[in-house]
């Protein structure tokens, strides 16, 4: 899964054919995208293309699968910290109820702090994971508490938001400690991690064509009986509240689905949820990636593991889209040549798919963003995670066609860039203007479509052999992928890129940005801890290191200020392909040690020297570095008591939205 990125015109033949829907998108109007700023964060809104398009029936299938999705907004919070939902409740009574006066610096610091806590769906940084602090002085938050009735048991949340000592990281990243016990997630506790891993050992058999996710949609506990125990998500279980709530919702969509595949893959997470039986989820993930015809789709479940220590409990998410029918045209012809790209991969024959099984790819419109995909949202998908599910039945990769436009049209808002501040040359930043809305988005398809379906394990590694440093090590494989093939003649072949120069500012990008641009997120003195972060340091820190004798990558500086720049592209893929071939090699064969040295070595510390640079670089663009989003309303037209249609409302009030959301989704 990819967290960021931008909008792509494609070019060539295959622009010709998908012409029709990105006119759609151009036709904005004075459609506004930015609509709020604070802290380091931005919000935005997009836009439903083709929604007239859809028939009365995909419209209602649309809405409940975007009702299924909201009500599981509680279950990601309380999965985050368990502080999490008693603090959201509390700032939200006070904007409800206080009357006194709003304009003052405290109460606008106090509403500062409220927003980054909605975006983050909690008290710590949605990407760094650190807790962050009120701007408010604590008696300032305490007598906001006071003055809507909620003084009583005050002073143990105040210590719970302004104590840096109290949950201080969602997912601890001091390796030397227990990162079970010293991370703020709600997926363990009283346990250990040693306990964490022979529990889940114990249960494994690793003799199991198709091994089952244990521990995906459970909470690990040890009772005051010394005896350690799941709490399993499912309708009488944790999360029951919120989890029927959804099932009613999704067994309204049911009713008016497309077809009957999806028909049954509803009833079998319906029944899922019920019981909570992973099997269960396996046969419905199986039966999901068959369904390539519809043009409605959707996630619903407890799907990805990165907020988890150890890389193995899901947080809920939720996405509900369209399918882009003429733009999914690129996609589709990526997918239908897999097998060559899985053939010819710069991998150990051993580590790649002999059979390349249901590879399939589109380019979507989201019209829901759910869980842990709001109001920060991926780009481009890939799923099911399960290997063994990849292997015998395929994958459905999306690339986010309206978010990315949504992101490339917000930063035309903005009068400064990176790019022109950390680009070496103006032939680069040509370049770059000319090429990279393209391959930006030929690489999340590489990366969402191929990358993450690729190779195979060896026979008895398990899934989870690299512990807390597969998320990163996954996406650093995919990423490599995308790259190593972005520049291949293949791609012009198939008219997927105009011409053999058009992948080397993608190139000159991701170096920028993996070893300089992206820290501009991160505080000064802080570490690199998301894994996404932490796999683009990974890859651009090792080819500078492993190219630095050929002078692949070059460390210039002007007036002061440092730049990377790239001078052997041809040999930059080279070592693109070397790492992706070691990458594999480690997840192939589970090899946790060569996997933990790499992310160790060069993932994790910035150079504090050139971290301070770039942060001050930056902050003097006034640009916000990460980004979220609002969802468009999509409300039901009654007409002599019968709804006859269902219309898009786009809002431009996020604080509005969140507070919305509480009233009527929260259900724990």
């Amino acid at each position: 899964m990819i967290k960021t990125g931008k909008m792509i015109a494609f070019l060539g033949t295959v622009a010709m054919m998908a012409s029709c829907g990105n006119a759609d998108r151009k036709a904005d109007g004075e459609f506004k995208y930015l609509i709020d700023e604070f802290a380091d964060l931005k919000i935005m809104r997009y836009q439903i293309p083709g929604w007239d398009d859809l028939t009365l029936s995909q419209k209602e299938y649309v809405y409940h699968l975007g009702e299924a999705a909201k009500y599981g907004r509680d279950i990601i919070w309380v999965q985050n910290c368990e502080a999490n939902l008693p603090v959201r409740k509390a700032i939200e009574t006070i904007i409800a109820k206080y009357e006194g006066d709003r304009e003052c610096k405290d109460f606008q610091d106090f509403l500062v702090y409220a927003k980054r806590v909605f975006f983050s769906n909690g008290i710590h940084h949605h990407y760094a994971e650190d807790k962050f602090f009120p701007e408010c002085p604590r008696e300032y938050f305490g007598s906001l508490m006071e003055s809507v009735g909620l003084g009583e048991g005050s002073g143990q949340l105040l210590d719970i938001i302004y104590d840096p000592d109290i949950f201080p990281q969602r997912k601890s990243t001091d390796k030397s400690g227990d990162i079970v016990a010293e991370s703020a997630v709600n997926f363990y506790d009283n346990v250990t991690r040693q306990e964490v891993e022979k529990f889940y050992a114990d249960m494994a058999d690793p003799n199991d064509p198709a091994p089952v996710s244990y521990g995906l949609n459970s909470r690990l506990v040890k009772g005051e009986d010394g005896v350690i125990r799941e709490e399993v998500y499912r309708i009488g279980g944790l999360y029951g509240p919120a989890l029927e709530k959804i099932v009613s919702e999704l067994e309204k969509a049911q009713a008016v689905a497309e077809n009957d595949t999806q028909k049954k893959y509803i009833s079998l997470l319906v029944e899922y949820y019920r019981t909570g039986d992973l099997r269960l989820w396996d046969e419905y993930n199986i039966e999901w990636v068959k369904d390539t015809l519809g043009t409605v789709d959707f996630v619903n479940g407890f799907v990805e593991d990165y907020n988890d220590p150890l890389g193995r409990k899901a947080t809920w998410e939720g996405l509900v889209n369209i399918k882009d029918h003429a733009a999914s045209e690129r996609t589709e012809i990526i997918s239908e040549n897999a097998q060559w790209f899985e053939d010819n991969s710069p991998v150990d024959p051993r580590f790649r798919k002999p059979v390349v099984k249901g590879v399939s790819a589109k380019v979507i419109d989201a019209t829901t963003l759910a869980g842990d995909c709001y109001p920060s949202t991926p780009i481009g998908i890939n799923l099911p995670n399960a290997d063994w599910i990849r292997r015998d039945h395929g994958s459905k990769s999306v690339t986010i066609a309206n978010i990315t436009h949504a992101y490339d049209l917000a930063a035309e808002e903005s009068p400064n860039s990176t790019l022109k501040e950390f680009a070496w040359s103006e032939d680069e930043i040509a370049a770059a203007r000319k090429y990279l809305p393209l391959t930006d988005e030929i690489h999340t398809d590489l990366h969402e479509c191929l990358g993450h379906g690729s190779g195979q394990l060896l026979p008895g590694t398990p899934a989870n052999a690299l512990g807390e440093y597969s998320s990163t090590l996954e996406e650093t494989r995919a990423d490599l992928f995308g790259l190593y093939y972005i520049a291949d003649p293949k791609l012009v072949e198939l008219g997927i890129l105009p011409d053999a120069e058009a992948y080397k500012p993608q190139y000159a990008n991701y170096i920028r940005n993996g070893i300089m641009v992206q820290f501009t997120r991160v505080e000064p003195g802080k570490k690199n801890t998301e894994a996404h972060m932490q796999n683009r340091k990974l890859i651009a820190e090792w080819c500078y290191e492993a190219g630095r004798a050929d002078n692949v990558i070059e460390k210039k500086t002007r007036d002061g200020k440092t730049y990377f720049v790239v001078n052997d592209y041809e040999k930059l893929r080279g070592l693109f392909g070397k790492l992706l071939a070691e990458v594999q090699r480690i997840k192939s064969e589970g090899d946790y040690e060569a996997g933990k040295a790499l992310v160790e070595k060069y993932a994790v510390n910035i150079d504090p020297e050139l971290h301070r640079e770039v942060k001050a670089r930056y902050d003097a663009l006034n640009l916000k570095p990460y980004g979220g989003f609002v969802n468009p309303e999509i409300v039901p037209v009654e007409k002599d008591g019968k709804i006859v249609d269902y219309r898009v409302e786009y809002t431009d009030d996020y604080l509005g939205q969140m507070m919305e959301y509480g009233r009527k989704y929260s259900t724990l």
